[in-house]
């Protein structure tokens, strides 16, 4: 599933359930000693998955951390994005002499939370995702656009060092399994400047699940594309993480 969202440069794994026994390396294993067990379940076999990416890649796997954000840590030279959600894990790894990032998200296609689309979407996101039901009623566009907000944060954050809040992006779905995105922020960390850096990414939706994937290419300085001067984005509860 998840392979079909990213470029041939890039290796993929997944996982469609815990069934398989998935060692933990002790330094993994602190990270979710706290977990219940279907959390630390879901963590083993992403991490399983990862390093499968990994060897596929010809990098030797060992244990994958994470920062104070719950971003995993790659082997140097290496880019990557972990998700998993109920029904699915998977992981994404590529040189990062081919691409700049990556970001990927899954999510069970149901209905978000009451309130959470008025919370993490724009105005103009709200008009579109109900423009789209009413057209595609099918397609899970509001767990979509949550989806694809996470997968553009993952793929962001290893070059901006920020976990922004949902409204710090603007999705807007373009062709058949397609979008784009632009962060929205301002000198103070705030969502109210001017639309920068134009991400591009891909969705899928089927077999109960939406998936995102977000690819930047070498070419894309998001340096550049966020002034240098954004400070002090509060952090959201999963933008930068390991899901």
């Amino acid at each position: 599933m998840i392979s079909t969202l990213v470029p041939d440069a890039v290796s993929c794994t997944e996982a469609f359930d815990d069934r398989e026994p998935a060692p933990l390396h002790p330094q993994e294993a602190a990270l979710v000693v706290r977990a219940v067990p279907s959390r630390r379940s879901e963590f083993a076999t992403a991490r399983q998955c990862a390093r499968r990416a990994l060897t596929r890649l010809g990098v030797p796997p060992g244990p994958l951390l994470q920062d104070h954000r719950g971003a995993p840590l790659w082997p140097q030279g290496v880019v990557g994005s972990i998700t998993h959600c109920d029904g699915y894990r998977a992981a994404v790894v590529a040189r990062a002499a081919d691409v700049a990032s990556l970001g990927i998200d899954a999510e069970p296609a149901l209905p978000l939370p009451p309130g959470l689309l008025e919370a993490v979407a724009r105005p103009e996101e709200r008009a579109m995702v109900r423009s789209l039901i009413a057209h595609r009623p099918q397609v899970r566009w509001e767990r979509l656009l949550f989806s694809a907000k996470e997968a553009v944060y993952k793929a962001t954050y290893p070059h901006l060092g920020l976990a922004l809040e949902f409204t710090d992006a603007v999705v807007r779905f373009t062709e058949h399994g397609r979008f784009e995105a632009r962060l929205v922020v301002g000198r103070d960390g705030t969502p109210e400047g001017d639309p920068v850096g134009a991400f591009h990414g891909r969705w899928y939706a089927g077999a109960g699940l939406v998936a995102t994937a977000v690819t930047v290419p070498l070419s894309h300085d998001v340096r550049q594309d966020v002034r240098q001067d954004v400070r002090g984005t509060k952090p959201t509860a999963d933008a930068a993480g390991s899901r």
